[in-house]
């Protein structure tokens, strides 16, 4: 038997993220469109980031159960026997769609983030990154080895203050659609401030991506500006599973070779690229599109009119600000028991004392659903003295 001493830390860990309301259970959680099954209760989901309900269509897994149907998996990296021809498929309409030359599959999102920044910077590289992007491109940074500069959240002004000072390989990175926030980056200045300092621009478009743009393409085309490399996630809009990077040829062909993010990972099972190949026509026709704007039009309007802090959000994701951790998460208690399920968000996925609940609207939700949702936040946020 060994002395039980040696870990005693993880039990004093865990005790502090309790006491400072930032313990984390994990709820047992069935999705559904717009209702989810937590914890055996049927309520309002306002939690998912399925936001045009595409990983509810027929048409779509009807595809996925055909390509199911042969194997489970690949078994293998890409670079060994997992290079399946549905993967190449897909990255040829995922670069059609981005606009760009190329594009290349990873497992998620966060290891598309992490492939790109580790490739691209070095121990001599400086990386400009706003103070509020995801943790994966946090994650990125770190494991670059590049010296990391933060410019304060959307200042263009701040950022091209830092940039006169930068040296070796200058690298700018953001995001499109904040995923905390639900805010839109200012592309077209900070692209203007990359180009003229020469630096490589990066963008991860993960909550923009086939949601904005004029063809849906992301939050460069709508703001009429091309990155170098843009990063997203086929787990959002598109309702289904993996992670890309679209950009140059070049590019493409260095991350393939140098990306250990990429070699040293199994591939993308061919039936979830198969599934993302029968989602991306019907997320660019454009319905679903017009469903979720109305939604976040009458949401929004009347989350405001209650009287809850919801920041500078023009998007499908809506944070209702709290501050304090645990007010935030009696609040999310107090919200499900009134049939309605969103999570609070809370340090260190945004900073101490800005816990918020995380709003995220979709296509599939109705008008009744969104009724009784609002009527649940005002009832909840009363009872818990937010409001």
């Amino acid at each position: 038997m060994g002395s039980s001493h040696k870990t005693t830390f993880v039990r004093d860990q865990l005790n502090s993220l309790e006491k400072s309301g930032l313990y984390r259970r994990l709820r047992t959680v069935i999705a559904r469109g717009p209702m989810a099954n937590v914890d055996g209760k049927e309520v309002i989901n306002l939690c998912s980031n399925d936001y045009l309900g595409l990983s509810q269509n027929k048409q779509v897994i009807e595809k996925t159960i055909t390509a199911l149907s042969e194997e489970v998996s690949q078994c293998a990296s890409r670079s060994i026997a997992g290079n399946h021809p549905k993967m190449i498929e897909l990255e040829g309409l995922l670069a059609f769609h981005r606009g760009t030359e190329s594009a290349l599959l990873y497992p998620t999102g966060y290891t598309a983030n992490l492939g790109v920044v580790t490739t691209i910077a070095d121990k001599n590289s400086t990386i400009f990154s706003d103070e509020l992007n995801h943790a994966s491109i946090v994650d990125a940074c770190r494991l670059s080895g590049a010296t990391i500069v933060v410019f304060r959240h959307n200042d263009t002004d701040h950022l091209q203050e830092l940039m006169q000072r930068g040296s070796g390989r200058k690298i700018v990175i953001t995001e499109g659609i904040f995923s905390m926030d639900g805010d839109m980056g200012k592309l077209a200045e900070i692209k203007s401030i990359a180009d003229h300092h020469d630096a490589i621009t990066i963008i991860d478009d993960a909550h923009g991506d086939f949601i904005f743009g004029p063809t849906f393409s992301g939050l460069p085309a709508k703001m009429g500006v091309n990155f170098d490399i843009h990063v997203s996630s086929m787990s959002k809009a598109l309702g289904c599973f993996g992670g890309y990077v679209a950009t140059t040829f070049p590019i493409r062909e260095l991350l393939i070779n140098t990306s250990r993010q990429f070699i040293y990972t199994s591939a993308l099972p061919d039936h979830l690229c198969s599934a993302a190949i029968a989602a991306i026509p019907i997320a660019k026709s454009g319905y679903l599109q017009r469903r979720l704007q109305c939604n976040i039009l009458y949401f929004s309007e009347e989350i405001k009119r209650l009287g809850f802090k919801v920041g500078n959000s023009t998007s499908q994701i809506i944070p209702l600000i709290v501050g304090n951790e645990a007010q935030a998460l009696e609040f999310s208690k107090e919200l499900l028991q009134e049939g309605v399920f969103a999570q609070a968000i809370r340090y260190p996925t945004v900073r101490k004392g800005h816990a918020r609940l995380r709003i995220s609207l979709n296509a599939t939700h109705r008008q009744e659903h969104l009724d009784s949702a609002i009527t649940a936040l005002e009832n909840a946020g009363r009872i818990t003295g937010i409001l």
